[in-house]
């Protein structure tokens, strides 16, 4: 059950995302559902899972150092490692990583008896951009060799300031990568050093000017809001500086304090220098009302984008479709089974050479836990601007699930933090949403619900909890 706050679910993650969190629940090979149902029984939602993959998800661990906020799978390479491309001698560590993880890739098995290329690949972290491209290259060329790559792809790669230069950029281009998420954070030197970042502002406006030079057409750049000692002069002034930037893509995370990492000893949320709730919850409208004011599309709870460009790749996640993962940590979701990787190196070894001997079993089951799945649907699709299709969802799992989400959500919907579209997708009133709150009424009259914008994704943990609560009382 997710947590109720007052703050959105942010993904911190630059594409870090924690959606990795919510979503990749282990399944044990001893699977066994409360309630399944045949992958036939509902086309649309229910064979999706048992699709082959189309998107994967690399994970390059590698920083020069761990930030005092990060709990990701990571391994810290000094602040003095190599980062240009003018740097000849690979490190034996991102070396042996990058052998063992082409053999996980190689020894993964592929049962299905047709398979689409793979249509988006991303490599996140970590700092993918330290790893040499030529490194990249033998990732990307085993990909192609095992799974296809359609020539169109979108191959995004994780980058944080001063790890590349112009050319290493350019190599990056010349092996396809074609989207760039950079780790910016913030624009303010004491919060950066205050994060613990590698980097300074000089790096960012360097890096920025890489983008812009070498002519990157797909870039986002990512930042973190509700920091230790942040001032709301502090946000506006990133957010403006971002603005001026122009980067296609914009995510916007806020912080999250993790046990186990230097923030989780420091700080308790909520406590100065933290921000109240309050405090993160103006944080979050402040950037709806900045970026959307200057042209971009609020289009996930913690993304904004310019006209067609949203990023494929966590579509992909947002629509509960199959994806590979490999790496450290990393998580699959094949044959409607949902799988991580071990987060320490050593277990990670471990597990690649079971599966070389054929001792994983991370293929699926052709039954699915239908509480599982819907709630997975909700979750997902209500951190969107697009919402949950109430046609779809009532096809899938029945009138009366519907009926009782509709019905939980009423408070809201009079309160204006859940909104009832019609099939022309104009929000629908109090009244005609009551009138509507039939079989014959859902899919027309009501065809989608989605969180409002800025105060509905800012409820959103409560509102997918109280959809759990339905779903799986």
């Amino acid at each position: 059950m997710l947590k109720s706050t007052l703050t959105p679910i942010f993904s911190t993650f630059p594409a870090k995302p924690r959606y990795r969190k919510l979503l990749c629940r282990a399944i044990s090979g001893n699977f066994n559902p409360i309630q399944t149902v045949r992958q036939n029984a509902a086309p649309n939602i229910f064979t999706t899972p048992q699709l082959p993959p189309t998107s994967v998800y690399i994970h390059l661990p590698f920083c020069r150092k761990r930030c005092h906020y990060c709990d990701f799978p990571v391994v810290a390479l000094g602040s003095n490692s190599p980062t240009q491309t003018n740097d000849n001698e690979d490190d034996p560590r991102i070396l042996n990583y990058i052998q063992l993880l082409c053999r996980e890739i190689n020894a993964s098995r592929v049962s299905f008896e047709s398979h689409s290329p793979l249509e988006t690949v991303f490599f996140g972290g970590g700092t993918p951009s330290l790893v040499p491209p030529r490194l990249v290259s033998s990732i990307l060329d085993l990909l192609k060799g095992k799974f296809g790559v359609t020539s169109d792809a979108e191959i995004s790669m994780e980058m944080d300031p001063g790890t590349f230069d112009v050319k290493k950029m350019e190599e990056f281009m010349e092996l396809g990568v074609n989207r760039v998420s950079l780790g910016v954070q913030a624009f303010q030197e004491q919060l950066l050093k205050a994060c613990g970042r590698a980097h300074g502002v000089d790096e960012v406006n360097e890096a920025i000017e890489v983008m812009k030079s070498c002519g990157v057409e797909n870039w986002s750049l990512d930042l973190i809001s509700s920091l230790p000692n942040q001032t709301p002069q502090m946000w506006e002034e990133s957010l403006k500086l971002t603005i001026e930037a122009q980067p296609n893509h914009v995510s916007v995370y806020d912080l999250q304090v993790e046990q186990g990492t230097k923030f989780g000893t420091l700080y308790t949320p909520g406590e100065f220098p933290l921000p109240t709730d309050v405090q993160s919850a103006d944080f979050y409208r402040t950037a709806s009302r900045m970026l959307s004011g200057a042209g971009y599309n609020h289009y996930e709870i913690s993304s904004y984008c310019q006209d067609g460009f949203e990023c494929k790749h966590n579509f992909t996640y947002w629509k509960n479709k199959p994806f590979y993962g490999f790496g450290l940590g990393s998580a699959s979701y094949v044959r409607g089974m949902r799988f991580s990787r071990p987060k320490k190196m050593g277990g990670y070894i471990n597990f690649v050479r079971s599966l070389e001997n054929d001792k994983v079993d991370y293929t699926g089951n052709t039954n699915i836990n239908v509480g599982d799945l819907a709630s997975d649907i909700v979750m997902l699709s209500l951190r969107t601007a697009a919402g949950l299709n109430l046609k779809s969802f009532l096809c899938a799992f029945g009138y009366s699930v519907v009926a009782s989400l509709c019905e939980a959500y009423k408070p809201f919907i009079e309160s204006g933090h859940v909104l009832c579209l019609n099939e022309q997708r104009r929000v629908v009133n109090a009244d005609e949403f009551n009138a509507s709150l039939n079989e014959d009424g859902i899919g027309r009259g009501l065809a989608y619900i989605r969180l409002s914008d800025p105060d509905g994704f800012l409820l959103s943990n409560e509102l997918i909890s109280i959809a759990f609560g339905v779903i799986a009382p």
